[in-house]
């Protein structure tokens, strides 16, 4: 019997080689991505997913690396929430009120206002004219920087601020207990009349008070009515510091309540109390006031009071104590500044 030979092959078989995902359509676009990757021309939300976070294109965020422009290191934001002024974005020297691109390229067509408002850039009023920085508030110097209230240092308000108010009231209501407005004057710092008119008032008058407003029945003839006179005195009152004496009785009749910070009564101050040597705490009247400071005489006699020699006296007591006056309020009120 012949020897059987027996050939055996123990090497491994030769693998096959790996079919590649996609068809050649995918694979052009998968190296198409990865060129684009590798030269950072692909956005930041183009990128895929990474498992620590979100992936960054290379040379973006860096100063020195690759084409791509520093990143600000401020959220981008959505277009959608800043509508289509979010296109242009401008640089940072647009938000400190120079031009940049979201100003210039919105010339014309009313893109500026909204390109600032995109970014976050504060509005030109703040800022200024021309984007320099300066406060806008600087043009009203020329025409009286304080607008009725104090200036730096407790200076007093400028006198054209300055107006001094005296209301005379009737008996209205039943038993003529309700005080109604029936006559109103309003002198300047330096006690020109702006405004003597008598008043209707809405009610029937129960009671004159003659004695003590001056008020008589002929003097409703040709009365302005309430609604009327209210408007016409508000439009001198805006802005303005009111000086008054227990003002806010005058106010109560003319349906109004006026600023407190530009509101000065002389019933209430009590350096004017101790100048004339009354107790600080106590309210004093008008009349022993005038006559103890001014030693002027008002009020006297059977016809009555006049609003307009209430409002000069008025106006008077307050310039005895005018720059103590309004430092002290500075020193309890520092915002008004």
């Amino acid at each position: 019997m012949g020897d059987l030979i027996l050939n055996l092959d123990f090497s491994a078989p030769e693998s096959r080689p790996k079919k590649k995902p996609g068809n050649p359509k995918h694979q052009s676009f998968v190296r198409r991505r990865r060129e684009l990757e590798r030269r950072g021309v692909l956005r930041q939300k183009q990128l895929p997913a990474a498992p620590g976070g979100p992936r960054r294109a290379p040379g973006r965020g860096r100063t020195g690396g690759g084409p791509g422009k520093p990143r600000s290191g401020r959220p981008r934001s959505c277009p959608k929430e800043n509508g289509p002024a979010a296109a242009p974005r401008g640089t940072p020297d647009s938000q400190n009120g120079h031009t940049g691109t979201a100003r210039t390229e919105g010339k014309g067509r009313g893109a500026a206002r909204d390109s600032a408002k995109a970014v976050g850039a504060p509005p030109v009023s703040q800022k200024g004219s021309a984007g320099t920085g300066a406060p806008a508030s600087s043009k009203g110097k020329a025409r009286g920087a304080a607008r009725g209230t104090p200036t730096a240092g407790g200076a007093p308000p400028a006198p054209s601020k300055l107006v001094a108010i005296d209301c005379e009231m009737v008996g209205t209501g039943p038993g003529g207990r309700t005080s109604s407005l029936a006559r109103c004057s309003i002198v300047t710092y330096e006690g020109d009349v702006v405004y003597d008119r008598y008043v209707r008032p809405e009610a029937p008058i129960v009671d004159y008070r003659t004695r003590w407003s001056g008020i008589r029945r002929q003097h409703m003839d040709g009365a302005v009515p309430f609604r009327r006179a209210q408007q016409q005195v508000l439009r001198i009152l805006a802005g303005k510091v009111v000086v008054g004496h227990a003002i806010h009785n005058d106010f109560k009749a003319l349906q109004y309540s006026h600023p407190k910070a530009l509101t000065r009564d002389t019933a209430q101050m009590p350096l004017l109390n101790r100048r004339a040597g009354f107790p600080e705490n106590t309210a004093i009247s008008l009349k022993r006031l005038t006559k103890a400071l001014l030693n002027q005489d008002i009020q006297v006699g059977k016809s009555g009071h006049s609003s307009v020699e209430d409002a000069r006296a008025t106006m008077e007591l307050y310039k005895v104590v005018e720059e103590e006056w309004e430092q002290h309020l500075l020193q309890q009120n520092p915002k008004q500044k």
